[in-house]
């Protein structure tokens, strides 16, 4: 334990959750883990106590262990791995104090930034778009959102159409208030690919919401990502439309024939064609509607996204 630093009978627990907080944001997990046994001690039912406990344990174990063998940006990896790990462990876990997950987390991402900066520094003046793309995630994890989006937008350069980069820019510009921003993004992510897209990164209300939603309606796994876009639409939370290119009208089209042929095919592929097909043809009316197409060409798009499902046609209409 840090010298000087010893568990006093009479100190208040509050003030001794406060030093693990501290030590927790410093990685000295074993400190924190005397911190704690001294809270229970005197209190074995302190709350938040013993989970605080079990998540210093989780994270002192892990780090114990040598990896010598692995570079830089293979253990910022590794790093990140654990800490997905340790979202599952943390669900598990009852009455966690947020404090000792926001110093945790402080903690890991900025080790992890340290990590992929060793590997690749030069990677913040433009590089390879994996690592500006993790660069930007640690960023993003420490509160740093201004840096991470210079980060991400510079792996977006590099990489144009990635899904992934794309979803991260979205999420960082919704932590920021740059609504306009986040909403463009998030909806081009989901539209080049929606399982692209890991929710378990994502932070910003506007897009947790929107899957908290479709999981009250029974959506979950690979599903759900393929809903969002659509029911992002149909809810109006992914309102902000752009004008599409001649050339990009034209992967549209394609695109569109392509899903309705896998969707005639059979049932087989329909759970993932018909989201992803509505969701062109939501595109589709957006651009008839940018451009002055008759409104019977819009009707006609709407009566083929009726066939498919309508109880999104009646929302989407009403």
């Amino acid at each position: 334990m840090r010298e000087g630093r010893p568990i006093l009978k009479e100190e208040k627990p509050g003030r001794i959750f406060d030093a693990v907080c501290q030590v927790m944001r410093e990685g000295q997990f074993s400190e924190s883990i005397d911190l704690l046994e001294g809270i229970l001690e005197r209190d074995v039912e302190a709350p938040g106590a013993a989970s605080a406990l079990k998540c210093a344990g989780f994270w002192k174990e892990r780090l114990e262990q040598e990896h010598p063998e692995l570079d830089g940006f293979e253990r910022g990896e590794l790093l990140l791995g654990q800490w997905r790990l340790f979202h599952a462990f943390v669900e598990r876990l009852a009455d966690v104090p947020e404090r000792c997950l926001f110093a945790i987390k402080q903690f890991i991402f900025s080790t992890a930034l340290s990590f992929y900066l060793a590997a690749a520094p030069e990677s913040e003046q433009g590089g390879d778009p994996d690592v500006l793309l993790q660069i930007g995630r640690c960023c993003k994890g420490t509160g740093n959102y201004g840096r991470a989006i210079e980060n991400l937008e510079r792996a977006n350069r590099e990489r144009r159409d990635d899904p992934g980069i794309l979803a991260e820019l979205a999420d960082c510009y919704s932590l920021v208030n740059e609504s306009r921003s986040a909403k463009v993004f998030f909806r081009e992510a989901l539209f080049v690919d929606p399982q692209a897209i890991d929710l378990e990164w994502m932070e910003s209300p506007l897009i947790l919401r929107l899957a908290e939603k479709l999981k009250g309606r029974g959506y979950a796994g690979p599903a759900l990502n393929e809903w969002l876009p659509v029911y992002g639409a149909v809810w109006g939370v992914l309102n902000v439309k752009r004008e599409m290119k001649p050339l990009e009208f034209g992967k549209l089209k394609q695109a569109i024939y392509r899903l309705e042929k896998e969707y005639r095919g059979g049932s087989a592929v329909r759970d993932r064609t018909a989201p992803r097909l509505i969701n062109r043809y939501i595109w589709l009316i957006d651009h008839f509607m940018s451009v002055g197409e008759p409104r019977e060409r819009v009707e006609e798009v709407l009566a083929k996204i009726r066939d498919i499902d309508p109880g999104v046609h009646d929302e989407y209409t009403r």
